[in-house]
């Protein structure tokens, strides 16, 4: 029976790939907070800008009658610029196994066999993404690339310029609630304050050990949600498989984007044969990147052992 590979394209697109993306985001922490809080679309452009406020302006002050006001100018604002980056998992069905697999209906159900190692794979890319040190230049620049004090992140250097470096601390070994408290009002600023913190479940677990029984409160829409949480000042506390050992991260998701492409947003390409292989090919893309609009109010612990 002669596979009709339309509908099986038509079928993917409508049914495979939005429980894909639903798996993705709901199994990682991270990409949960994400997709609820800061996943948002960026329509096209050579690079992804992102604005940023960076200083007072110096025309303001106190004045009495017809005194002149001052309109002198300043610089305030200014954009940083991300690059695009892009991702794909494949799903091949060879040859041999779409004759297995007879008609249309025998195709779809391999198809979908398929897209759960894809669902794997792009899960693990992303999530794993959001954490890396951007050493990978094709890869997203994750929360150890941002939360530093001397990387170029955005076009913009942190070395050159204070007001970009994020709130680094790379000597504390043993964490303890008080190192933990002095990180996370580095990161305040009035009632601007950190809206969760995420870690290793090593380390989440030495934090669970510091709180008293009765200390140990937990945010019941995130335990609804099947992630384990502990409270700190009032925010959430994680741990995510993704997260990378004596790393932990204190965040104000206010200042956090997760831009993706409207047209490369686990978009699938559709099946077509290679003219060198016995098989069906078709790819999931993403396109986007990890941005930050304010690193003063993102820390980061990175060298907890214990």
């Amino acid at each position: 029976m002669t596979v009709e590979w339309n509908e099986v394209n038509a079928y993917t697109r409508t049914k495979f790939i939005p429980k894909l993306v639903d798996n993705i985001f709901n199994k990682s922490v991270l990409l949960n907070r994400a997709k609820n809080k800061w996943y948002n679309s960026y329509d096209g452009g050579r690079v992804i800008e992102q604005p940023l406020e960076y200083a007072q302006t110096s025309a303001a002050g106190w004045y009495s009658g017809l005194d002149t006001l001052s309109v002198t100018g300043n610089d305030i604002a200014v954009n940083s610029e991300w690059q695009w980056k892009t991702g794909y998992a494949s799903v091949v069905i060879p040859g041999t196994e779409e004759r297995k697999n007879k008609g249309t209906e025998g195709v779809i159900d391999y198809v979908k066999s398929k897209m759960k190692s894809a669902e794997k794979t792009l899960q693990d890319y992303l999530g794993t993404g959001l954490f890396n040190i951007g050493t990978d230049a094709k890869a997203i620049g994750g929360l150890r690339f941002i939360i530093n004090t001397s990387s170029t992140v955005g076009g913009i250097s942190q070395t050159s310029y204070s007001f970009w470096q994020a709130q680094l601390d790379s000597t504390t070994t043993t964490l303890s609630l008080a190192a933990l408290n002095t990180l996370f009002q580095q990161c305040s600023d009035d009632g601007d304050t950190p809206t969760m913190i995420v870690t290793t479940q090593t380390i989440w677990s030495i934090y669970w050990s510091l709180l008293q029984p009765q200390q140990r409160f937990t945010d019941a829409e995130s335990a609804k949600a099947g992630f384990n949480n502990l409270m700190f000042n009032g925010v959430p506390c994680f741990w995510d498989s993704h997260c990378t050992s004596a790393n932990l991260f204190i965040l104000n998701e206010a200042y956090l984007n997760l831009f993706y492409h409207p047209d490369a947003n686990f978009s699938f390409t559709g099946f077509d044969k290679p003219v060198n292989q016995d098989a069906k090919i078709g790819q999931v893309l993403w396109q986007g990147n990890l941005c930050s609009s304010n690193n003063r109010r993102l820390g980061r612990f990175s060298a907890i052992t214990a």
